[in-house]
């Protein structure tokens, strides 16, 4: 069996044990339905545009900043920590899986879940009349390399930070919250100081909102200096990301293999 059949396989395990336990799974509906209509409707009024706009300018946002952050890096440190405690990484570590497998199946089980809230996100805003204006397949690989950081990040944070289930909340907020505020999935990040607006430049989350709020809405050419300094800090940021996470991944099975 190679690494995609196992991957398919580890994914569609992890993905029906969502389903098991439907209530996290309706939660990730409601929330970025909720953040949508909130964001949508508070930036309308805030700034003083048609809601038409402030929708167009909220989806790409609260999708990026708010429905894939909380499902991908929360339901990734979730996962691998709940596995942990009930053992299955050391029942991994006797079956024939192959680690590449495992990081694998879990990138294809929240990338599922993320491209269906981005349907979601976008089926609930196309009753404010907005489209994606831009390159879907440029839009689709800036949500996967969006994904596949969220996915190392909380290989990352699972590994060296949580050891309990109740971990991953104090630490997706205490790590999170800023990131989103300082990100733009709140409130645009026009509303920031000059010294905050700095700061941003640092923050992945932001160059993922921004490409693909530019993208989503076609306010700026792909080959323009702010578009491609967002999607190089994108790419840089996803193989930082990834990277870091299989190398946190392999030295928890290092771990795990000795207790």
């Amino acid at each position: 069996m190679n690494y995609g059949y196992e991957a398919i396989a580890i994914g569609r395990r992890i993905l029906l044990e969502l389903f098991r336990t439907y209530r996290t799974l309706l939660l990730w509906v409601i929330f970025p339905i909720s953040m949508l209509l909130l964001n949508g409707f508070v930036l309308a009024e805030g700034s003083k545009i048609t809601t038409m706009e402030s929708f167009k300018l909220s989806a790409p946002a609260t999708l990026i900043g708010s429905a894939l952050f909380f499902s991908c890096l929360g339901g990734t440190m979730s996962t691998i920590v709940s596995e942990r405690e009930s053992l299955t990484i050391k029942r991994l570590l006797i079956s024939p899986i192959n680690g590449v497998s495992y990081f694998l199946g879990i990138f294809f089980a929240y990338a599922t879940i993320g491209l269906g809230q981005t349907l979601i996100v976008y089926t609930v805003a196309a009753f404010w009349e907005v489209r994606f204006s831009g390159s879907i397949a440029l839009g689709i690989l800036v949500i996967l390399a969006s994904i596949g950081s969220y996915v190392g990040m909380g290989f990352v944070l699972a590994t060296k930070f949580a050891r309990k289930v109740e971990d991953v909340n104090s630490l997706v907020a205490g790590v999170g919250v800023p990131l989103l505020i300082l990100g733009g999935a709140f409130f645009p990040t026009t509303f920031l100081s000059k010294d905050l607006l700095l700061i941003t430049q640092f923050n992945p989350v932001y160059h993922m909102s921004e490409a693909f709020t530019a993208l989503s809405t076609n306010s700026k050419s792909i080959t323009s200096t702010d578009m491609m300094l967002h999607l190089r800090f994108l790419v840089g940021f996803f193989v930082v990301a990834i990277a870091s996470g299989w190398l946190a991944y392999k030295r928890m099975l290092k771990s795990e293999s000795h207790l």
